[in-house]
């Protein structure tokens, strides 16, 4: 979503390295690009204003930080405000001392906030919790629909409101018998899933209302739609001033917007964002950090995230088998295939370059890839279909390969001999890699040019 601002923003940056000391002409050129990009990524202009009024004020006159040049003390002040903007601190959901916890999602149609919701209890559920759906938009019954079968996709129960094929166009109703209904059968947490509109209409916002009162949610929150940009946070004030909300999940965000609604959200309307929507599938919501989104958007990754997504992903028991194989030269294509489909679990390649320090770097040099055929999902697709249309023993054994089997498993995966060999290859030199870098003969003297970033990570995350 930033890969455009932290691109330009990284070019900013550029400008200013090799300077001896922070001037005011110098910092007043850089925060002018800096301004453009903000407006660029569909940032309300008032926020941008007093975002570069602070930066100015604060770079200024400083002193340079020991062990930083005068480029790196003003990306040091440029997260520091990035990270306010967003939030500062992680807003997390407010739980019930007595269960269960309610709350109540609200939006406008085609936000996805059904798929949402059907998110947000997977959320729950993987926590161990007992999670109830609610039913909540009487007026459109393919909502019922979708969220019925999203329950059943996560094996959580649905309360409607239209019993027996019966429409009970009484939503308030429906909400109120869904959390007594949880009450009586000790489930931890209700989830409600309102009716939208594509506009905002008094109808509609009334219906909340009396949802609120009627029910008193622990949590409203806005599903809003990232790709929207500004209208986006004018929603939120809208819905903000009416319902009243505790904050703001915002979907599409592996998609293309310019990242203005992130930026804008909470400053426009001092509700947090506390999850992300980061694809289809109904593991794909993220905790909202602040400090990590400001270190995405600088380029300088999102490693803790990148961890917690390896640990829900590999086991430790996992791990050490892995290990031990590589250090034995006995890994098989068979492992190599499951680490393959391991790693796509943690999201696409995209997502996971974000995470990585200089992952803007890495993309724009495989950017080509895509017309020579070789985008890294379609690569992940190929290759395990080729190592799927090879026997146990060839997986277990590459040497057993020969001419008439490469044939006939590159019939089977719809490719051709010579990818067939250029997946041996891979896999023969992949598997060399890895073993020297847990043999830790990698070249340990290349990592000098990574000192700097190092040090300057250290120093934003030093309280």
């Amino acid at each position: 979503m930033f890969g455009s601002l932290t691109e330009k923003i990284d070019n900013v940056f550029k400008q200013l390295r090799g300077q001896a000391v922070l001037s005011e002409q110098n910092i007043t050129d850089a925060l002018k690009e800096v301004r453009l990009a903000l407006l660029e990524a569909d940032v309300n202009f008032k926020i941008v204003k007093d975002f570069i009024e602070r930066i100015r004020e604060k770079a200024i006159g400083q002193e340079v930080f020991k062990g930083l040049d005068p480029a790196q003390q003003v990306v040091k002040i440029v997260w520091e405000e990035l990270r306010d903007l967003l939030g500062k601190d992680q807003a997390e959901l407010h739980l019930s001392s007595t269960p269960p916890t309610v709350i109540m999602m609200v939006g406008l149609q085609g936000s996805g906030k059904t798929t949402t919701t059907g998110k947000l209890a997977n959320h729950f559920k993987t926590q161990g919790k007992r999670v109830l759906l609610v039913a909540a938009d009487p007026r459109r019954p393919a909502a019922g629909e979708q969220l019925a079968s999203l329950g059943q996709d996560l094996e959580v129960i649905v309360h409607r409101g239209d019993q027996e094929g019966k429409p009970n166009a009484n939503a308030v109703q429906t909400c109120r018998d869904g959390v007594s209904r949880a009450k009586e059968l000790g489930y931890e947490v209700v989830i409600l899933d309102t009716g939208g509109r594509l506009q905002i209409d008094e109808t509609l916002m009334q219906e909340l209302v009396d949802i609120k009162q009627s029910v008193n949610p622990d949590e409203v929150l806005l599903v809003a739609d990232s790709m929207t940009g500004q209208e986006a946070v004018s929603v939120a004030e809208r819905f903000d001033q009416v319902v009243g909300l505790n904050g703001v999940i915002l979907t599409k965000v592996e998609g293309d917007a310019r990242g203005g609604a992130v930026l804008s959200i909470r400053s426009a309307t001092g509700k947090p964002i506390k999850f992300l929507g980061v694809g289809e599938k109904l593991d794909a919501l993220e905790p909202f950090y602040p400090d990590r989104m400001a270190s995405r958007i600088l380029g300088m990754g999102d490693v803790l995230t990148l961890i917690e997504k390896a640990q829900e992903n590999f086991s430790k028991e996992q791990a050490e088998t892995l290990q031990r194989k590589v250090s034995s030269n006995t890994l098989t294509l068979e492992d190599f295939r499951d680490q393959i489909q391991q790693v796509n679990k943690m999201g696409s390649f995209d997502q996971i370059l974000d995470m990585l320090p200089g992952g803007q770097k890495i993309k724009s040099m495989v950017a080509d890839a895509g017309s020579q055929g070789g985008l890294p999902e379609k690569e992940i697709k190929r290759v395990v279909a080729i190592i799927d249309s090879m026997t146990k023993k060839e997986r277990r054994d590459h040497t057993i390969i020969n001419g008439n089997r490469k044939k006939r498993i590159s019939r089977g995966s719809g490719t051709s001999v010579q990818e067939v060999n250029r997946l041996i290859k891979q896999f023969l030199e992949a598997r060399r890699m890895m073993k020297s870098l847990v043999g830790g003969r990698m070249g340990m003297g290349k990592m000098g040019k990574g000192k700097k970033r190092k040090k300057l990570v250290r120093v934003l995350q030093t309280p």
